[in-house]
């Protein structure tokens, strides 16, 4: 089994995401970069203990920018629910680096009145590095109203948006039938006519995970559309994930 896949079947909300890794991405669009000056060595002394690093990361919540981010790296590992009032104000940063981070730690901790300023910045962020850590976090909160912004991003935003808008459909859709219905609709369109191999096996594998909640003759569109990629798609790692999806619902034979 590859990585990518083993990294597909854990819940969203069990992933922690570091920001200095992804701060890396952003290094071409600030003039510097604020992670590049945090002490790598801080926080990992194996002898703290999870409350030790939490308390100290809300003093560092309420610091200067460095101070900050160091204190939204732990709560992109860990959960507290005492980090909301701090982390709230943080998504209006002017920095994007901050602000990703923020909306990171705020889907490992999920916040229910962070949500509406969640989609707002999926919908209107200018920065699609943000946009893409709401994508992710949004797939932690139990909200009726995430579900549309994120089939809307499915459809519309870059690359790096749409994949991750495409998993957390899996995890929206799954709150309702009619979720799994309307969020299942737009995974299969993006699955036939998204041009990025790891959007279309994203869309494959939130299928997968909705396939219960769909009705019949969805169902049987999905199945058609699977084998269709496991005989004949041009992108391996696509064919590979139908391929799966079959193997997953009983039908190992449909593609031999």
């Amino acid at each position: 089994m590859s990585k990518k896949r083993e990294f597909k079947k854990e819940s969203l909300a069990e992933i922690a995401v570091d920001p200095e890794v992804l701060a890396r991405e952003l290094a071409l669009e600030i003039e510097i970069d604020p992670l590049e000056q945090i002490d790598k060595d801080n926080f990992s002394n194996g002898s703290l203990n999870i409350t030790s690093e939490c308390n100290e990361a809300l003093k560092l919540l309420q610091g200067d920018r460095e101070k900050r981010i160091q204190g939204l790296r732990i709560f992109c590992e860990y959960r507290d629910e005492r980090s909301f009032p701090l982390l709230l104000p943080l998504l209006d940063q002017p920095c994007p680096v901050e602000r990703m981070s923020a909306v990171y730690a705020l889907g490992r901790n999920p916040c229910p009145t962070a949500v509406e300023k969640l989609v707002s910045l999926l919908e209107t962020d200018d920065n699609a590095y943000v946009r893409r850590a709401t994508a992710w976090s949004l797939a932690n909160y139990d909200n009726q109203i995430v579900l549309m912004p994120l089939i809307n991003a499915l459809k519309n935003d870059v690359s790096a948006v749409r994949l991750w808008s495409s998993s957390s459909l899996a995890e929206i859709g799954n709150i309702s039938p009619d979720n799994a219905q309307l969020a299942a609709e737009q995974l299969l369109i993006s699955l036939k006519i998204d041009n990025e191999p790891g959007v279309r096996s994203n869309c494959i594998w939130s299928l997968s995970r909705l396939y219960e909640k769909l009705n019949d003759l969805f169902q049987e569109q999905f199945v058609d559309e699977c084998v269709k990629i496991a005989l004949f798609d041009k992108e391996p790692s696509v064919m590979e994930e139908a391929k799966t999806a079959l193997d997953s619902m009983g039908m190992q034979g449909f593609y031999n």
